[in-house]
């Protein structure tokens, strides 16, 4: 007993340094944790993937290949040891034959795509900007109707992933989300995602899978990063100093746009099973007495472009591709613009909203469905807009729905989650 007095006695004399003691070991062994935690969650998936691999294949089937671009500045230059850590081994174990190719310039993304041999899926390892990127340069290519039916796998490995949740059951953990991400390539399933074709009057089309965002709370969202000083408070801060610069921060804008397209049915990509002898012979008697009767082409009637003049803090165009599993009747894109009447506070509330879901919008925000729009800045207006969360200079564009465009891989367990959303 009376050594246990002694110990606590010096503990409570030496208390500076005990107290620092007592942090580090938490630090560390909270750490450690997460280190074990993160070497189960390997384990498990590799397991998972272990099955993929011992699946037997026919003597004359080759091993599936796959183009993997990686962004290694990705995840403030963490991508690489991410990728090869998590999933790589994955890909490697279930018999994948991998090509890496690693960029090393902002825009090199698109050349490689023009440069990209044939394969049987292509995965993106980054985030939002590589994404787009790769996008843009597959649909650049002359022969686009090809390439657009490989399947695209996406590993979130970027500061954003804006498209992630809607093809992964996402969570806290880096580790647990590239694995899962990697483990829904290697199942196989895709749902087909809507792409935005966004053309200048002299650019090359840039293409979108999220939207087009312009307006005061793009701006300011730029800057929050400044005010790192000033910590949970610098979201807040960056929208108040923003009204004391100027304000209203009103953006006014012309919008042209066309009516959405009616959905066609989907096709089943499985052949129909082949009639038998008798019935091909039947059919073409039938036709050969009596030819079906052609229609004559149809007369293509020209665009109804419809014009609205928007006063806005910010107009948003989007895709619907944040539940791609919801059945739809028509094919469109999106046209929201905020409402010019907030106060600074409203203002600052939704803005600090926004930073969380950049497509969320207020009650009495302008919604309009459209198959394209044009759009048109005042004379002498400047600024940038984001394309899914890159930077480009703002000028008149019109922006295309192209429905359907690309497949993607995507979770069961998301799948499953986003067909109860819609059906309940």
């Amino acid at each position: 007993m009376a050594r246990v007095v002694k110990v606590f006695r010096t503990l409570r004399n030496n208390w500076k340094k005990s107290t620092f003691a007592v942090c580090v070991l938490s630090y560390g062994g909270y750490w450690l944790n997460g280190k074990y935690c993160d070497s189960v969650l390997r384990r498990e998936a590799c397991l998972v993937a272990r099955e993929f691999g011992r699946q037997q294949i026919a003597p004359q089937e080759r091993l599936r290949k796959a183009t993997v671009i990686l962004n290694p500045a990705a995840c403030s230059g963490k991508a690489n040891k991410l990728f090869e850590k998590n999933a790589a081994p994955l890909l490697h174990l279930a018999g994948v034959e991998i090509t890496i190719v690693k960029t090393d310039y902002e825009g090199q993304a698109k050349k490689l795509m023009e440069l990209m041999e044939q394969t049987d899926m292509l995965i993106v390892a980054g985030g939002d900007g590589t994404l787009q990127e790769v996008v843009t340069g597959l649909l650049r290519r002359a022969d686009q109707d090809t390439v657009c039916n490989i399947p695209i796998g996406l590993i979130p490995l970027g500061t954003h992933n804006t498209l992630s949740p809607s093809l992964h059951l996402l969570s806290d953990n880096k580790v647990k989300d590239i694995t899962s991400a990697t483990l829904s390539i290697l199942q196989g399933e895709t749902v087909p995602l809507d792409v935005l074709q966004i053309k200048g009057e002299k650019e090359q089309p840039v293409f979108a899978l999220t939207g087009l965002r312009w307006g005061a709370f793009r701006d300011v969202a730029t800057t929050i990063s400044k005010y790192w000083y000033l910590g949970p408070l610098k979201t807040n801060a960056a929208h108040w100093f923003s009204t004391l610069r100027e304000w209203p921060l009103v953006r006014e804008i012309s919008v042209s746009y066309l009516a959405p397209s009616l959905r066609p049915p989907e096709v089943n990509p499985q052949k129909p099973p082949r009639p038998n002898l008798l019935s091909r012979i039947i059919c073409r008697l039938q036709n050969r007495w009596s030819p079906p009767v052609e229609e004559p082409p149809k007369v293509e009637e020209p665009e109804q472009w419809k014009e609205e003049h928007l006063s806005t803090l910010e107009l948003f165009i989007q895709t619907q591709n944040k539940n791609p599993m919801e059945r739809r009747v028509n094919d469109s894109l999106m046209i929201c613009a905020e409402p010019d009447n907030f106060t600074v506070g409203e203002y600052i509330t939704v803005g600090s909203k926004k930073v969380e879901d950049s497509s969320a919008f207020t009650k009495d925000s302008t919604k309009l469905e459209a198959s394209a729009c044009q759009l048109q800045l005042p004379e002498g207006a400047a600024g940038f807009y984001n394309i899914d969360n890159e930077e480009y200079e703002a000028m008149p564009v019109e922006v295309r729905l192209l429905p359907r465009k690309l497949r993607f891989f995507i979770s069961a367990e998301r799948r499953e989650q986003l067909l109860a959303l819609t059906h309940g």
